[in-house]
């Protein structure tokens, strides 16, 4: 399902967070929101995923203004996976991802057939099986994030929201998640810090700084020598190598001289 972003604007406390920002993403397509930290990826991703109005603008998926949906057809539409935000006191892992059930049906109403099924098959596709009924307070920072994915495809969504799934995780976790990400077909759209992943899992890549979109379209040619020094501050190289994965390669120097910044420094949000 398609998910459109056109002139999108956030003001909090009457500063501007975000300015006029449009990206699209195609069904199935993974795209990659990227940028220094303060310019406003998980802003964005709260009003995709219903969870803060925008001042002006609008967010479309699958051609309906997602503001103007019912609540519980949204959440049948847009998953989205946090930062280990899940509350979940007490619950096992089988527990956690039933919870991803909850649009598909009245707050009092049993789980039927259909629900078991969609809960079986996420445990099964995310490898949570041998761990099911733990609790999920006992899981490494790996296993939670493959429980709150598996919530996600619970709930049998078109678009998946995701917000820096992989930070730590180890480096097998790490490509495991993104093998699993991109196997599910879903229309995606995941912030991600570390730029070599973002290289190797997206489809296309959308560059926020301060707020506004700077750059976007596919990975090799977004991130270009230029934006790198003058977004990141970093001095860098990305190519498509022999065996087709796309690669980000730092200079053995990589700091690049840092702009003078006007108004001060950049905050510390994402």
């Amino acid at each position: 399902m398609k998910l459109t972003v056109d002139r999108l604007q956030i003001t909090l406390d009457r500063t501007s967070i975000l300015r006029d920002v449009s990206l699209e993403a195609a069904p199935g397509d993974i795209v990659g929101l990227v940028g220094p930290n303060g310019s406003g990826k998980s802003t964005l991703l709260r009003t995709v995923y219903r969870s803060l109005r925008p001042a002006g603008g609008v967010v479309r998926v699958g051609g309906d203004d997602v503001w103007a949906l019912s609540s519980r057809t949204a959440a049948r539409r847009t998953a989205a996976v946090l930062q280990d935000a899940a509350t979940t006191t007490g619950l096992n892992v089988t527990e956690i991802v039933a919870l991803g059930r909850t649009p598909h049906h009245g707050l009092l109403d049993r789980d039927g057939t259909d629900d078991h099924r969609a809960v079986a098959e996420a445990v099964d596709r995310c490898g949570v099986g041998p761990f099911a009924d733990r609790d999920y307070a006992t899981l490494s920072g790996g296993e939670r994030q493959r429980v709150l994915l598996a919530r996600a495809l619970a709930q049998q969504p078109r678009l998946l929201v995701l917000d820096e799934l992989t930070n730590h995780l180890d480096i097998r976790a790490r490509f495991e998640l993104l093998d699993l990400i991109r196997s599910t077909g879903i229309t995606t759209l995941a912030v991600l810090h570390d730029l070599d992943l973002a290289a190797r899992l997206c489809d296309r890549l959308v560059v926020l700084d301060e707020g506004a979109v700077v750059a976007a379209g596919p990975v090799l040619e977004v991130l270009t020598p230029d934006l790198l020094r003058e977004v990141f501050g970093v001095q860098g190289e990305t190519h498509r190598h022999a065996d087709g994965v796309v690669r980000v390669t730092y200079a053995a120097r990589p700091l690049a001289p840092r702009p003078v910044e006007v108004g001060g420094p950049r905050g510390e949000g994402s």
